[in-house]
């Protein structure tokens, strides 16, 4: 899947190359390091060497030698570098802004962006999302934190942003008709189960797991 175009945004020639950049143009004030950036896009090192060859070559990106590291950042002198980044923003930022947005929730175990956005980071063909799904997992989390979460990513994406939360007992409850048909369909999970853990590459399932 990473080898071809994202069905997120296929003017990319690979998943791998755009979330490389989203990596570097969500977070412009850090500089990631090549073998960071393979753990946290969950690609092969010389996959991440080759990604950085081209784009260092394009000028999106920068590159920094620190000892024996290659430390990349976003180029944000490039003419496009603004635009560029509202649009890693809209297509492949919902994981990070989610992330950001609801990752310090209370009482949040786990979120997951599940729906069109997750089927289209998997790779499976459809229109494009035209607003990002949200599941909050705990037992203790306050709705109004939830929705001023929502607000937030939401005003930040520019598309809606729908949350729904289960306790832990209603996610494995085979009756409760949502957790059953999450359990079987493409999910990002944007805090690995702790809460606040949203530096590291994110957790994926898709439709065949």
């Amino acid at each position: 899947m990473r080898s071809n175009a994202p069905a997120l945004l296929p003017i990319f020639r690979s998943q791998a190359q755009a979330e490389v950049l989203t990596w570097l143009y969500l977070h412009p004030d850090q500089a990631f390091s090549l073998t960071d950036l393979a753990r946290r896009v969950g690609v092969s090192l010389p996959t991440i060497h080759r990604e950085a060859e081209r784009l260092v070559a394009s000028s999106l990106v920068t590159e920094t030698i620190l000892g024996r590291n290659r430390m990349l950042g976003a180029n944000l002198k490039h003419p496009a570098a603004e635009k560029l980044a509202g649009l890693l923003e809209v297509s492949f930022g919902p994981q990070h802004v989610v992330a950001q947005e609801f990752g310090q929730l209370q009482g949040a175990d786990q979120v997951l962006i599940f729906g069109s956005w997750a089927a289209r980071y998997h790779g499976e063909s459809g229109h494009a999302p035209r607003d990002v799904d949200v599941m909050v997992i705990g037992d203790s989390v306050d709705r109004g934190d939830m929705y001023a979460a929502s607000d937030r990513a939401q005003q930040r994406l520019g598309v809606p942003v729908n949350p729904v939360m289960r306790t832990h007992e209603q996610w494995q409850d085979p009756s409760d008709r949502l957790s059953a048909q999450l359990h079987t369909r493409p999910l990002v999970d944007v805090m690995f189960g702790r809460l606040g853990e949203t530096d590291g590459a994110l957790e994926t399932r898709g439709s065949n797991d």
